[in-house]
């Protein structure tokens, strides 16, 4: 079988790795200040390795868990050094189009390759082995990874080309982020008209304009649950920072898209930028934006 390396054992990762191991792949984790699942994937059987480059000496196809392309590039750089020829490396990061394309040409220069595999889920659902994947690959190695992404995504869709796993990844974040800072609006204009986000919500759960994000957003706004949505409001940012990069590329007009990022611009650069502050919580800052003072 092939041997997984596996990078960023986080929210995410941790289940991702875990649902490897259930398949009998062998598995190998970095070293990480976060002891806690890095332990728990030892306990599984995985095998604990000092550094990068022993991780890539050890591993046929290496997954990458990272905050965003910054990251994933350093990571990459040392990969590349170490790992043998014809190795894939799988970013399943929400990363910026234009770096994985250039990384994708880099490796392939030294024979190997690189993959896009971003998600789409909850930690939850990682867990359990069910998020989505949209891949970005060629189709000799999609084929060859495939099963590896079968382990811990229950639907995978091949988009097209290396890159192409992120473009769609941030397109499906573009209307996540959009719902978020739409609903954020409506209860700042809902509380201050005298309407209320109690009747709001009443109204809007289980019409046409209910959803899956729906429900979790007001998971927070209504019912108080900060973890309902644990999806930062500084990557929702990164996201759209890295959207309108994507548009500016392609030498498209998205005037919607900048009043989303700079709805979330304004809550990380109001104190919106810590470890738990998540997407529902921008209702909180909208409010305050607009003298609301929510309870």
């Amino acid at each position: 079988m092939e041997r997984i390396g596996f990078v960023g054992t986080g929210l995410m990762g941790h289940g991702m790795a875990a649902n490897i191991l259930g398949a009998g792949y062998p598995l190998a984790v970095v070293a990480h200040r976060n002891r806690a699942p890095v332990e728990d994937l030892r306990s599984r059987g995985a095998s604990e390795v000092p550094d990068l480059a022993a991780l890539a000496r050890a591993s046929d196809i290496v997954h990458i868990c990272a905050p965003g392309s910054p990251q994933v590039e350093t990571v990459v750089d040392v990969l590349a050094d170490h790992m043998v020829e014809g190795g894939v490396i799988v970013d399943c990061s929400t990363s910026n189009p234009v770096s994985t394309e250039a990384l994708a040409a880099k490796l392939s220069a030294r024979g190997l390759h690189m993959a896009d595999a971003p998600l789409g889920g909850t930690p939850v659902q990682a867990e359990a082995g069910e998020l989505a994947a949209m891949v970005g690959a060629t189709e000799d190695v999609f084929a060859r990874i495939e099963p590896v992404i079968a382990t811990w995504a229950k639907s995978i869709v091949r988009i097209g080309g290396p890159g192409a796993g992120h473009k769609m990844k941030l397109l499906n974040n573009f209307l996540a982020m959009g719902y978020g800072a739409l609903y954020a609006e409506a209860l700042a204009l809902a509380e201050k008209s005298g309407v209320g986000t109690a009747m709001f919500d009443s109204v809007i759960r289980g019409s046409r304009m209910d959803c899956g994000f729906y429900q979790t957003f007001m998971g927070y706004a209504v019912d108080g649950n900060r973890q309902a949505h644990k999806f930062t409001l500084t990557n929702a940012l990164k996201d759209m920072t890295y959207l309108a990069a994507m548009a500016d590329g392609a030498g498209v007009a998205n005037p919607v898209q900048c009043a989303i990022k700079n709805s979330f611009a304004m809550a990380v650069n109001t104190g919106g930028d810590g470890p738990e502050d998540y997407v529902p919580h921008l209702v909180d800052f909208v409010a305050r934006a607009n003298g609301i003072a929510r309870d």
